[in-house]
């Protein structure tokens, strides 16, 4: 278990905050993935939990041990049972495969039978048997990838902390060794901390993401709650790919009911979106509203109507651009659509489906 409390990093030259106020508990066990922007501290936090950078303030425990507490012996230790894989390979190229898996153990003088028995069963766990006696240059992007992750999981460790690991392979190879990864997490059941810009990366490998922005965790939760159930405005719009579409809509009432009126427009709130906006006094003020791509459809009895600007083919699905009331909005239908570019077709938002946020403070109102 890894829990952080309050954690503050600061830059040595400036005095900035890099990380603000850290709050997390990862179970024994669990892969949390780290996701935000570049900049948004994820390596940074990572770092600080091998102790490979200091932190100023707060607590951050490992099995209960504090990180900032350990003399150099013990935190050389402490990453004896850490297995590390960064964004670069780092494999040693004039080496053969099973003395790069191997050279961890090597480094802290395991028995040599221990090491091979260590080499082979990663080895068989990577899909790597066949290529031990090879070198680097003669591996693809991907082998060599699984090549740096054996080195990782030869020790057997209690963690492991990864940095991007799939940034430099192409978008085939990501996949696969997304399954990789998977695959290893199911085997060794060991905690992973998975650092990645990549909200699709995130998605598809962690149990629970956390969201960051500029050195602050937004939200933290299961990948189907963040989707459905962002905290905010932010969190609202990286996750999601094509992105969540956002419209200003005033909030006024008609008859017994509430409107969103988006320019000439008007869409009806259900009922239990309506009672979050007046408890909390939004009735006739601006809100912004958010609306997935699924959940706008091309339908001749649709309320709204704009032109066609971009037609995109997908294989199994289409996305269609345009623009209403200067607001950029991509929807997502059946590849079987007749609209191209130029064309003006009607459009239906799912009112079931909105997300409302509070324009100024940018947090949710109501999923």
């Amino acid at each position: 278990m890894i829990e952080i409390k309050n954690l503050k990093k600061l830059w040595e030259d400036d005095g900035n905050s890099v990380l603000e106020g850290i709050n997390l508990t990862i179970e024994d066990g669990d892969i949390y993935a780290l996701v935000g922007r570049s900049g948004a501290g994820k390596s940074t936090l990572l770092r600080c939990i091998n102790g490979l950078t200091s932190y100023q303030e707060g607590s951050l425990k490992v099995d209960g041990c504090e990180i900032k507490d350990l003399k150099d012996k013990e935190l050389r230790e402490f990453r004896r049972h850490v297995g590390m894989i960064f964004q670069q390979f780092s494999l040693l190229e004039r080496e053969t495969v099973y003395k790069n898996v191997a050279l961890p153990m090597q480094c802290w003088k395991y028995p040599k039978d221990q090491i091979d028995k260590a080499v082979r069963e990663a080895a068989r766990i990577l899909d790597l048997e066949k290529l031990l006696d090879r070198k680097p240059k003669a591996l693809s992007g991907g082998q060599r990838q699984r090549v740096a992750m054996g080195r990782a999981i030869v020790r057997n460790p209690k963690v492991f902390l990864m940095d991007e690991p799939l940034s430099n392979l192409d978008a085939k190879l990501r996949v696969q060794m997304r399954i990789e990864i998977s695959k290893i997490h199911q085997r060794l059941g060991a905690t992973i901390i998975y650092v990645t810009h990549d909200q699709t990366e995130a998605m598809t490998l962690g149990t629970r993401i956390v969201v960051m922005k500029d050195g602050v965790v937004q939200q933290v939760d299961t990948p189907q709650n963040l989707y459905q159930k962002p905290g905010n405005l932010f969190v609202a719009g990286f996750m999601g790919s094509p992105q969540m579409n956002f419209l200003d809509a005033e909030i006024k009432e008609k008859g017994s009911d509430l409107v969103a009126v988006i320019g000439k427009d008007e869409l009806v709130i259900p009922a239990a979106k309506a009672k979050a906006l007046k408890d909390g006094g939004y009735v006739g003020k601006t809100v912004v509203m958010g609306i997935r791509p699924e959940d706008v459809a091309d339908r001749a009895d649709g309320s709204m109507s704009s032109t066609v600007k971009v037609y995109e083919l997908l294989g199994a699905e289409v996305f269609l651009y345009f623009t209403i009331e200067t607001f950029d909005i991509t929807v997502r239908v059946n590849p079987r659509t007749t609209a191209r570019p130029g064309d003006t077709i009607k459009i239906a938002l799912d009112g079931s489906k909105i997300h409302l946020f509070d324009k100024e403070t940018q947090e949710t109102i109501t999923n």
